[in-house]
């Protein structure tokens, strides 16, 4: 699967942090290709101006609909992906949405900047997502992380899919801890459990654990999860030996 993602940005070399590591690999690998579009090379001001005042008035500036739209349009010609803005008006981004998006085979993101873009720009863009009511410097803080968790969970991008299907938030809940060598570090030895070999006993415990810390960290997730008979049965083990 070749999945295509076109990134329309001020600012092109912060993208760079996709030439390494697991997206890296996929990109060299030709299972992904993650392009970037400079805004400005597409403004029609002989300063290369992107933004100017908003009419009415107010504090800051307003990213300029010219750039963005002859950009997406361009964008479009080789990309028939929905258009993605990263904007406070959006739906808070989480794994669930990760998961359907990584389904897409094409997809563009908008970078905004300033004090956002112009009202008439929406009219090109199909969904809008935000990651969390605070205020960032730039689309660009909020679209490396969304896009990297999209693409982590593109077949042929992890070595295994259990990579990402065990991992914190990907079925509801955080995961369970996780330990390495030393078998003893500064008198903190590593569970018995986990050493015993007894794969059923470590994949129940690893289950215990990880509704436990969901339910201490997380309650807001644990609410959510649905409870099997083993999993009720588990907490309440944990509760009778605490």
């Amino acid at each position: 699967m070749d999945v295509k993602i076109d990134i329309l940005t001020l600012f092109p070399e912060m993208f760079d942090i996709f030439n390494y590591s697991i997206i890296g690999r996929a990109i060299n690998k030709g299972i992904l290709q993650i392009n970037t579009f400079d805004i400005r090379e597409f403004t029609r001001d002989k300063h290369r101006k992107v933004d100017d005042y908003p009419y009415g008035g107010g504090a800051g500036m307003v990213m300029a609909a010219q750039p963005i739209v002859d950009c997406i349009r361009k964008v479009k010609c080789q990309n028939n992906g929905k258009v993605i803005y990263l904007g406070p008006r959006g739906k808070t981004f989480n794994q669930s949405m990760a998961k359907e998006l990584s389904k897409e085979s094409e997809m563009i993101f908008l970078c905004g900047h300033y004090e956002g873009i112009d009202e008439r720009v929406y009219k090109y863009i199909d969904t809008e997502i935000s990651i969390g009511d605070f205020v960032i410097t730039g689309g660009e803080m909020a679209c490396i992380p969304i896009v990297d968790s999209i693409c982590r969970m593109i077949p042929g991008v992890l070595a295994k899919s259990e990579s990402y299907m065990e991992e914190s938030f990907y079925n509801g809940s955080l995961e369970y801890p996780q330990y390495t060598r030393p078998e003893c570090f500064e008198g903190d030895n590593v569970p018995e459990v986990l050493l015993s070999g007894h794969h059923e006993n470590i994949k129940k415990w690893r289950r215990m654990k990880l509704l436990v810390i969901t339910k201490n960290k997380r309650p807001d997730l644990f609410q959510k999860l649905k409870l099997s008979t083993e999993d009720k049965k588990l907490m309440d083990l944990y509760e009778k030996n605490i």
